[in-house]
């Protein structure tokens, strides 16, 4: 009788102790899904996927609670189909980059034409489904890239902040740009500078300090609101 009751009392005290330690976590975990949201920015990386950076990028804005547009080349996409569909199972979202990153500008209307809609189709192919944002290459735009876009149902973006990544621009640098955000702004980086890497958990320290959220980009405004 007195083996029962021991074993009767142990297994009371495992069981409160892992109660305790489920309240415990839940009591961690509550601030962070908490997290009060007093704007949104969007936060765009150009020029993926690839095989080399993707996925550690992708991790890294996971890890830290962070989404993010993804604005991919249509060649790319179609040579890294999978890195597509990790992009959208990482809850981030595709967006057009032209096909091959032309000086858009520079192309007569069918070249444009060419550059936009095979890249839609090589990420739409690719799992990425239809983009809704296309982002010109260089930043570079005209009235007949604009013509283009409406053809097939895109919101041109450009951006509020320029990180200067693409420029070899220091990690401090790109959390100090991403600090200059504001309620519904953009910033412009890339996925392939390891610099850009190393920032991503400054990048949401320095949001939640300031009570912003990582959004999504509406394609009716072109700014970033709630996802």
């Amino acid at each position: 009788m007195r083996i029962h009751s021991r074993s009767l009392v142990i297994g009371l005290a495992v069981a409160a102790t892992a109660v305790a330690g489920t309240v415990t976590s839940t009591v961690h975990a509550t601030p962070a899904h908490a997290a009060t949201c007093n704007g949104y920015v969007g936060l765009t990386f150009d020029d993926g996927p690839s095989g080399n950076h993707t996925q550690a990028l992708l991790n890294a804005l996971t890890r830290n609670g962070l989404r993010a547009t993804m604005f991919n080349q249509g060649g790319y996409a179609a040579a890294f189909p999978s890195q597509v569909r990790a992009q959208v199972q990482a809850g981030m979202w595709v967006g057009n980059h032209s096909y091959t990153h032309p000086h858009l500008t520079q192309l007569s209307q069918s070249q444009i034409d060419s550059e936009i809609s095979r890249s839609q189709q090589a990420i739409a192919s690719a799992g990425g489904g239809s983009p809704k944002l296309f982002r010109p290459p260089y930043g570079e735009t005209s009235a007949t890239v604009r013509s283009v876009e409406a053809k097939y149902g895109l919101t041109e973006i450009i951006w509020n902040v320029d990180s200067q990544d693409w420029n070899n621009a220091s990690t401090d640098a790109i959390v100090q740009a991403v600090n200059r955000l504001t309620n519904g702004q953009v910033i412009l980086m890339h996925e392939w500078p390891a610099n850009t890497l190393a920032a991503i958990p400054r990048i949401a320290q320095t949001l939640a300090s300031k009570g912003l959220c990582s959004g999504r980009i509406s394609p009716q405004t072109g700014r970033a609101v709630a996802p």
